[in-house]
């Protein structure tokens, strides 16, 4: 039987890509083990799939602030890189695929020692510093976006991002019923990640009376945001978050608002739905969203509201014109390259195996 590493971790962004992949590993007849840290959220979210182990890994985190923990996060790196290639030798994988997050470095360093094959993945528009570091170790680079495949070079390609199947399962009528909407109104839902973003939800409740009189609204806020003073609202729904649950409702939204975060981008590419992004803001982040966003509306596949224009009334107005061009959005999404790259990604992984 062969053998896979998966590797990743930090936030869930870097875990989910490794969870679509997983069940096609296991068809394919992998073993499939999980390298991440202690206490990241890798391990809760690796712990629902109990055909897959998992191993700990010391690392430190790859700040681009001052904090006294980086005199001491290299010490913890190296640990870590000792770890995995004692690990490396001890699995013996066939290959390894890597996610990124700060995890990801000694993993694919300690494959490096033992000549096991790397495939990484990138999905923002610029590389993070993770897969900065892991460049020289790697095989073959998969991107989400074709401005990032062209920064990393010849090991690059634009494949899209590994999506969940059970996304393209969802049903209308059961998000309908779950929500407690009839249909006959279009519906608008809103997600900002898997911690909400409260600036976008502050403004999108002050601007509830205006959206409500053409819109149904689902409103992901984010675990502890909720409003219970809106609650009973008609034609308003919110959800601290949604799992198993999530296709259904993206199978009932005919627009989508939400933060630029490139693996909710590509969900929403791939089914196809037309959407306002309003990206977290430079300042508060390294501002790959910003690009991820500037990105897909220079080829035409969504609108963009900077936070620096949100308000009120430019959030109800970008949400009228993003109506008015549903139909020209979504023929642009359809004729895009495909955005779920779980097919051309387990090829990458087969390929740099032939080569090893």
């Amino acid at each position: 039987m062969r053998k896979i590493v998966l590797t990743g971790g930090g936030t869930a962004g870097h875990v989910s890509p490794n969870l679509a992949l997983i069940p096609r590993l296991l068809q394919a007849g992998y073993e499939v083990d999980y390298i991440g840290t202690e206490k990241g959220i890798e391990r809760e979210m690796i712990a629902r799939v109990p055909q897959v182990h998992y191993h700990a890994v010391k690392s430190g985190k790859l700040r681009r602030y001052f904090s006294w923990q980086n005199f001491t996060d290299p010490f913890r790196v190296l640990a870590g890189a000792v770890q995995s290639a004692r690990l490396m030798g001890k699995l013996k994988p066939d290959v390894v695929f890597s996610k990124g997050g700060f995890v990801s470095v000694p993993v694919v360093f300690g494959a490096w020692l033992h000549r096991i094959p790397v495939v990484c993945h990138e999905s923002d528009l610029t590389p993070g510093l993770a897969n900065k570091l892991c460049r020289p170790f790697a095989r073959k680079f998969a991107t989400t976006f074709p401005e990032c495949a062209d920064a990393l070079g010849a090991k690059a390609e634009m494949t899209g991002t590994p999506l969940r199947p059970e996304l393209f399962q969802g049903s209308r009528a059961r998000g309908l019923a779950l929500l407690g909407f009839t249909g006959e109104k279009p519906v608008l839902l809103m997600m900002g990640g898997s911690l909400g973003a409260q600036s976008v939800n502050k403004v999108l409740r002050e601007a509830l009376p205006e959206l409500l009189k053409r819109f149904d609204l689902c409103h992901i806020c984010g675990k502890g945001n909720l409003e219970p003073a809106l609650e009973g609202t008609q034609g308003y729904r919110q959800l601290e978050f949604a799992d198993k649950e999530l296709p259904d409702l993206l199978a009932t939204a005919d627009l989508v608002l939400s933060r630029a975060g490139s693996n909710a981008l590509c969900e929403f590419q791939a089914l196809g739905k037309p959407m306002l992004l309003v990206p977290y803001p430079k300042g508060a982040s390294r501002g790959d969203q910003i690009l991820n966003a500037q990105s897909l509306e220079k080829r035409g596949l969504c609108r963009v509201l900077l936070q620096e224009q949100l308000t009120r009334a430019s959030l109800v107005a970008a949400l009228e014109r993003l109506w008015a061009d549903r139909e020209q959005l979504t023929a642009a999404l359809r004729d895009a390259p495909p955005a779920d790259g779980t097919k051309r990604v387990l090829e990458m992984i087969e390929e740099v195996q032939r080569k090893a």
